[in-house]
């Protein structure tokens, strides 16, 4: 245990319980403050129960489905970590294991949770529940190992002569399979009965930007921590997060500002989401300034893919895909535009080398179609197991009382 580098153990453990408060409480009070008083217990129950079921599948099978021997460029091998789990043997390495699959089990649960933005307000408990066990080792899993686990993602100068996709924190791996994957199973899943014309009100928005701060906070962890060292690429990490972060929030505000003549708090929440998930990808290869337009583009593709949503009637209530879909499709991109060398090995189209570019699309556009493709896969195994929707009677009475018999708000 001599070798084990102490200050890097102990910031990855102080950046895995931030990520841990990212979901629990972060995102469920986030989606729990956008939908109606009669549902936000049930909201948020989808996020908690999401983190408890993952953080199991995740040590039993998860790790060795992405960091497992490789199988074909595809997939790692889910037993490989079974012998240790049977008998934990002591790291020789700078990190030991268990920070690792620690570590690497926030992402795999706060990805998870945030694909019930497409679910609220009507999907059975039990639905999801199964759902959020198979989506996590059938997708999210087996992109992981593309994209960080030796998979094809990584083997792309031996397969097609281009470099490697850059990935630096999630933003394929997290929020394009997760956003996308959101916005197949509204698409599947149907509008909620008790959806109008206009978008429904949300119902605590104290709850939202509170939400909004935690999740700010803890994504410092979610980058910065990505490092797997307290060493400069954290540094840097942790300052163009928030770079992004702002830009995104400012910019999302002042579009608001713009089309609707008044200022909206849940606007500023909004682009500060789009501004962090957009810097994921590219939070170890890029420097500050190139954060700002990151940021503040990011914010722009998701209010232009969310006013499209909505243009077309589709309910995916809570803009999971709009957010983390599309603002980590374009930061995927960016990481292969603007990647400095000064900062990183790594260079994007800006610094002369554009087949990084070509890297990020390609491997973007594969896990957009896998995530998309397994999503329906998934809904009808689902659906022929345990049935999707509650029923038409308690979508209008509201889930908390209809499957949890219990209420947020008591009146006297």
């Amino acid at each position: 245990m001599n070798s084990v580098a102490a200050g890097d153990v102990a910031w990855l453990l102080t950046a895995s319980s931030m990520v841990l408060f990212m979901t629990v409480p972060g995102l469920a009070l986030f989606y729990g403050g956008l939908v109606r008083a009669r549902s936000v217990v049930s909201t948020m129950m989808y996020s908690l129960l999401a983190f408890a079921l993952v953080s199991v599948v995740w040590v039993l099978l998860g790790f060795g489905i992405a960091f497992g021997s490789d199988i074909a460029g595809f997939i790692g091998n889910p037993v490989d970590y079974l012998r240790w789990l049977a008998q934990p043997t002591p790291s020789t390495g700078d990190i030991p294991l268990p920070v690792i699959i620690g570590f690497q089990g926030m992402f795999a649960a706060i990805a998870t949770a945030i694909i019930s933005s497409a679910v609220v307000e009507r999907a059975r408990i039990e639905a999801w529940a199964l759902y959020a066990i198979l989506w996590v080792l059938l997708v999210y899993s087996v992109i992981a190992h593309w994209v960080w686990g030796g998979g094809w993602a990584q083997k792309l100068p031996e397969l097609l002569g281009i470099p490697e996709a850059l990935d630096f924190a999630g933003g394929v791996v997290v929020h394009i399979a997760s956003g996308f994957s959101a916005l197949m199973l509204a698409l599947l899943l149907g509008r909620r009965r008790t959806a109008r014309e206009v978008e429904p009100v949300p119902h605590n928005i104290p709850l939202v930007l509170i939400g909004t701060g935690i999740l700010w906070f803890g994504w410092m962890g979610f980058n910065a921590g990505s490092a797997l060292a307290a060493d400069a690429t954290a540094a840097n990490a942790w300052l163009v997060t928030n770079t992004a972060a702002a830009a995104g929030a400012i910019t999302w505000f002042l579009l608001s500002l713009a089309v609707t003549g008044r200022a909206s708090s849940v606007a500023f929440a909004s682009g500060a989401v789009a501004g962090l998930v957009a810097i994921t990808p590219c939070a170890g290869y890029v420097g500050p300034l190139d954060a700002l337009p990151i940021g503040a583009v990011a914010s722009i593709v998701s209010y232009m893919a969310m006013n499209w949503r909505i243009r077309k009637g589709i309910d995916e209530t809570l803009d999971a895909w709009a957010v983390h879909g599309m603002s980590g499709l374009w930061g995927s991109i960016a990481a292969g535009i603007f990647a400095n060398p000064a900062v990183s090995s790594h260079a994007g189209l800006l610094y002369g080398n554009p087949v990084q570019l070509a890297s990020q699309i390609l491997t973007s556009v594969a896990a957009i179609a896998y995530a998309m493709i397994a999503t329906v896969v998934i809904y009808y195994v689902v659906e022929a197991l345990v049935g999707w929707r509650v029923p038409v009677e308690a979508e209008y009475v509201g889930l908390d009382a209809a499957e949890y018999g219990e209420q947020a708000y008591l009146t006297m």
